[in-house]
């Protein structure tokens, strides 16, 4: 069961995934979205396992010329959003469930120009860790992921936004150890990993998918 705010873009998804795969429109900063998705699971599968909770990445820009109004817009969307839709999840899933977040590297260190991700992102760390201690004694995990530079349409608007996408590209090359972006499907199978039983020891934890691009521990 995937989500998007887009019916086009949804459609296309679920054609991609094949017959098995469902999907509802829904915003993740809109209240109703939660239950909007949890019931839309409930009735094309009978059960709820587990969400993978993902949103749209804040506008760029320093402290300084960020207003007050694109701080609130994303607080909506990227930190309130993403902490009902986890909330309400949370209280759906029984024992083997689990939850994982994707954050970002900013979670760790500030990216240059991405003020809000820098402000917002810690604080979703920290409630997706708190969350973990307060749905672990029901067998239920939380986790983050935080990606790097990973090949998706949202990296390559943030590199055209420089001016020169490839000069971007290289010099953010030149900092990752393993010398590329990442592949989306190599980000997937890291949220695969920590989503299912494989993982049913880990919660609470911080996964970084980056390529070795973040220096600390």
């Amino acid at each position: 069961m995937i989500s998007g705010r887009s019916a086009d873009s949804l459609a296309a998804a679920v054609d991609a995934l094949g017959d098995r795969a469902r999907g509802v429109v829904a915003d993740n900063a809109d209240p109703a979205t939660p239950d909007a998705v949890i019931a839309a699971a409930q009735h094309s599968f009978g059960r709820l396992d587990g969400a993978l909770i993902s949103v749209g990445g804040p506008p760029k820009g320093p402290v300084a010329d960020i207003t007050d109004d694109q701080w609130s817009t994303a607080f909506a969307s990227v930190f309130l959003g993403a902490v009902r839709l986890s909330r309400e999840i949370g209280r759906a899933l029984g024992a083997g469930g689990s939850l994982a977040l994707v954050l970002s590297s900013s979670v760790r260190e500030p990216l240059a120009d991405m003020a809000v991700s820098n402000g917002l992102r810690p604080g979703l760390a920290m409630v997706a860790k708190t969350l973990a201690d307060e749905l672990g004694p029901r067998g239920v995990r939380v986790d983050g992921l935080l990606p790097g530079r990973i090949g998706t349409e949202r990296v390559a608007e943030l590199d055209a936004s420089t001016g020169d996408a490839q000069a971007a590209r290289t010099a953010a090359e030149k900092k990752i150890p393993l010398g590329r972006y990442g592949e989306p499907e190599e980000f997937g199978r890291a949220a695969a990993f920590l989503l299912s039983p494989a993982a049913s020891f880990v919660s609470g934890v911080m996964l970084p998918v980056d390529g070795g691009l973040l220096r600390a521990l």
